[in-house]
């Protein structure tokens, strides 16, 4: 990923230093559980324990002789332990360290994201309950519908952001697996002893059926939802971005002291930080695409999986984890213009109200069809001659609401009286 959208916590996740680490760790494992069985001697993990990390730039130079990376990584780690070296990737082949020590980056990276969930999920949250009486238009279709609170919008975005949090901790459990089974998922060479040793240390699950490689619906699982988190983002960017309009101008994005909106136009101030994470999203969505399609390996392995995961795998968890914490800072710094809600509630001419009197009008005893035709043809008048719809139904001699009657259909604390429900639910809910 390249260093714009890398952010240091998750980027040292999937550094070459960290993976070479993990990758000794595996082996320094394996080869205490020979010891532990009895097989190989005590002093055997030892010195690979003690040995010095393999330097990223030796290992690249190997590489650059074998043409296989775990196999240099073994020669320059051999050449370090003094005596007892051949104990170093005793029994194994290079998919139980590769695989096994991906499992760790995983977790490690899927841990790391549901971190900055959780957080997302308290910013949203705390906005909702402080803006829950903020009243505003409620749109469908992008036309004015029926009035809503701006918190109860966000309520919906704090309850999706908890959802991805479970979905992600999901996915997480099911790519923190490892195993150390050989080339072909017999344990022909290795006891499952050694599977169980080595996962356990590393707080991995061992699969309980791997071929040479783990099955890959589990990478395909957890780039699915990675995916399905950078939708919910979109999501919520596409709102601030319609929000942000000039025509509308309910929210918009802080804008900094400093900052320039355009190189040609003194007085732009764009939703950047919504249009970035828009495209975040698709970039995603094309990993899980790739994550899919390392599901059907031929027989017990083969290796078109290895050049996308490389790529796909880092490169998801980083722009996630950017995306996140982009999100985090929108919501807590978004400019909320009360007021302007407010104006543009207004500004529609009591049209969305339209609901309220309908039903009260069938209340009086009018067929629902009757009541509905009294209310759109008023409510047409509205959409193309102005004034009010209450002006024009109380005009309307067909229309049985007079004074207070009629101004009740008009209240916002009618269509936002049941929203505590909702509230109480918000209060109650929180990440584990």
């Amino acid at each position: 990923m390249i260093e714009r959208y890398s952010l240091p916590e998750m980027a040292a996740v999937w550094s070459e230093e960290h993976k070479l680490a993990v990758w000794k760790e595996v082996e320094t494992l394996v080869a205490e559980a020979w010891v532990d069985i009895g097989v190989a001697p005590q002093g055997a993990a030892v010195v690979i324990r003690e040995a010095p990390e393999v330097d990223v730039a030796a290992w690249k130079e190997r590489e650059a002789v074998t043409n296989h990376d775990i196999a240099a990584f073994v020669d320059v780690l051999s050449d370090s332990v003094r005596t007892g070296a051949e104990w170093v990737h005793y029994g194994l082949t290079s998919s139980d360290v590769l695989d096994t020590a991906l499992g760790v980056q995983l977790k490690e990276a899927g841990e790391l994201l549901l971190d900055r969930l959780r957080d997302l999920f308290t910013v949203v949250r705390q906005k909702a309950l402080d803006h829950w009486d903020t009243v505003m238009v409620g749109r469908t279709h992008g036309i004015w519908a029926e009035p809503t609170s701006f918190g109860l919008k966000l309520a919906g975005w704090a309850f999706e952001v908890d959802r991805d949090h479970t979905r992600m901790s999901a996915a997480t459990r099911s790519v923190s697996f490892g195993k150390i089974s050989g080339a072909v998922g017999t344990y022909a060479h290795t006891p499952p002893s050694i599977e169980t040793f080595v996962c356990h240390r590393l707080g991995l699950d061992a699969d309980p059926a791997s071929t040479q490689v783990l099955p890959r619906d589990r990478h395909a699982e957890f780039l699915s939802v990675i995916a399905l988190v950078g939708s919910t983002l979109e999501r919520f960017a596409t709102e601030i971005r319609h929000l942000q309009r000039s025509e509308v101008a309910e929210v918009r994005e802080a804008f900094g002291s400093g900052q320039k909106g355009s190189s040609s136009m003194p007085h732009k101030r764009n939703p950047i930080a919504s249009e970035n994470l828009t495209g975040v999203s698709r970039l995603l969505r094309g990993y899980a695409s790739a994550g899919l399609e390392n599901v059907a390996l031929w027989h017990e392995r083969d290796i078109s999986h290895s050049s996308v995961e490389r790529v796909a795998l880092p490169d998801a968890t980083i722009l996630l984890h950017y995306a996140l914490v982009r999100m985090n800072k929108l919501i807590e710094n978004l400019v909320i213009d009360a007021e302007r809600m407010r104006d543009n509630l207004e500004a529609t001419g009591g049209l969305v109200f339209s609901q309220a009197v309908l039903l009260d009008l069938v209340d009086a005893g009018h067929t629902r069809d009757e009541a509905y035709r009294i209310v759109q043809r008023n409510a047409m008048k509205t959409w193309d001659g102005g004034g009010s719809l209450m002006d024009h139904l109380a005009a309307d001699p067909e229309c049985d609401l007079l004074g207070d009657e009629l101004a009740h259909c008009f209240s916002t604390e009618r269509f936002l009286h049941n929203t505590g429900v909702v509230r109480d639910r918000l209060e109650s809910t929180s990440p584990t």
